[in-house]
Formats: C-alpha cells, structure tokens, sequence
C-alpha cells in the first residue's frame, strides 16, 4: 500500500511539473526571444533557435536610455491600476456586502439585474460608456479609464457568495455590543473578507493592467497613454519593432507575477471559500 501511495505522489508531482513547464514556457520562450536582434525575429520568428553570438541586451538598452516613453507608460499603468483596484475592492465590496447580509425589498431582482450586466461584454456599451465620459468631461484623463471600472458586477458575484457563507451571529455579537452599522463591516467583516480581497485584488489587477481597448479609446496625449496602448504604438505600418516590444512585454509581467507571488495563498483560499455557500 505504500508502494503504491508513492507511486501515486510521484505520478502526481510529474503531472504537475509538466503542468508547469508547459505554462512557463511562452514566458520563457519571450525572455529568450528579447535578447535577438530584430532582424532574427523578423526573418526567423520566435523560437528557441537563439545564436548566442548575437544576442545581446540592446533592446533593454534602448528601454532604459530614457529616449522612448516606455517608463511614462509603465507609470501610468501602475497608477491606474492601483487606483482602480483600491477603489473597485472597497466599492464592490460594499454591495456585496449589502446583498449579503441585509434583507429589503426587491433585492433579489437587483441582483439579479446585476448577474446581467454582468454577462453583457463590454464591447457592446463602449458608445453609452463614450458618449457618458464625454458628457462629463473626463476624456483624455485617468478618472475617464476608471469610473465605468469603479463598481464591477463580478467582485459583487464573487464577495455576495464569500459573505454569504459567514454567519450572521457576528453581526447580531457586534451590536448587541454597540458597534454600528460601518463599523460593523470595517472592523470585523473586512479582516474575515482578507483571502477575498486579495483573489479578486490579482483579478481586478491582471483586468486593469491589461486593459487596452477602452485606455485606447479615452486617451488622446501621449504623455497619458498606458502600457499596452504604448506596446501597441510600436507596430505601425512604417515599422514593426518587435524587439521593442518582446523587451517590454518582458518587465510588463513584473507587477502582476509579484502581485500573484504575494498573495497566492489569500487567492486560492478565496476562490474555494468564494465559489461555496453556507
């Protein structure tokens, strides 16, 4: 019987190693990739065929030598997304809240109404969301990228169904005890919510920092524009700078591996306590 439980183990480590590597290896293939030369790219593709005769670290060269606006980029990204995230966490935070531990009327068919706008993809109310951040004079700045993300219907979904499986006795302990109603959600629902903040932290963070189609639309100045739209600028029909690009993409990954790093085990202890209820 042992035999046969470390054969199992071993299998099973196997079968995760393989998981990993072939998960690591488009990292590991744009990695390799940034150290050719443009040309090699363009003639021969990405591939692991390197000639290490050639390669060289020109194109983090050209990154850091402050000629290009890659650190702008990368600056506004980060700013935006930690706006965004802090805000989108505390806000959503706060209806889930409400759906979960609060009975009034009609509040099944507002969360329903919610489950809805959650399945409509965003790229069928860009013109709405448009016309909405032209009307209030928020085009070509941060706040126009983050307000249609403030209160989003998946983190609701997601803490709606958390909260859902925490008793109500702490809330009756609490006022009994005198707390009121925000306090109530400060002091003792928001440090029980810890491993659901910091899941849907990684989700909203990978979405924000992502986001290239609706950053693309708002934003007008090139002092303004965020990484992916900045990446995208690199390939016209004048030139395609895919050395460039693979560099960039490379530290692109940086923020959100340590964001996962970080809180990896907060987010696998949310998303299993958050898919359950009762």
């Amino acid at each position: 019987m042992k035999k046969k439980s470390h054969i199992k183990t071993g299998l099973l480590i196997l079968f995760f190693v393989i998981v990993a590597g072939i998960t690591l290896l488009p990292l590991i293939l744009l990695a390799v990739s940034s150290l050719r030369p443009g040309s090699d790219l363009m003639r021969y593709g990405l591939n692991f065929n390197i000639d290490w005769a050639t390669a060289n670290l020109d194109n983090y060269k050209f990154l850091f030598n402050g000629e290009n606006s890659y650190f702008t980029w990368y600056k506004n990204s980060l700013l935006i997304t930690v706006v965004q995230v802090a805000l989108a966490l505390v806000l959503s935070a706060c209806v889930g809240y409400g759906f979960a531990m609060y009975d009034f009327k009609g509040k099944n068919i507002i969360f329903m109404g919610v489950l809805l706008v959650m399945m409509i993809p965003t790229e069928v109310i860009l013109l709405p969301l448009y016309r909405l951040i032209n009307k209030i004079g928020a085009m070509d700045t941060m706040w126009g990228i983050i307000l249609p993300y403030l209160v989003v219907p998946m983190l609701i979904f997601f803490f709606r169904q958390y909260l859902s499986g925490i008793p109500r006795d702490f809330l009756d302990a609490a006022r009994v005890d005198g707390c009121s109603e925000y306090g109530i959600f400060i002091r003792i629902m928001m440090p029980l919510m810890k491993p659901s903040f910091a899941a849907m932290g990684i989700f909203q963070g990978m979405q924000s920092w992502n986001n290239f189609l609706w950053p693309m639309i708002v934003l007008r100045s090139a002092n303004k524009i965020t990484l992916p739209v900045g990446l995208q600028s690199l390939l016209s029909p004048y030139g395609n700078n895919y050395d460039i690009l693979i560099a960039g993409s490379c530290f692109a990954v940086i923020p959100i591996l340590i964001l996962f790093v970080c809180f990896q085990s907060y987010f696998i202890e949310g998303m299993t306590a958050g898919g359950v209820k009762g």
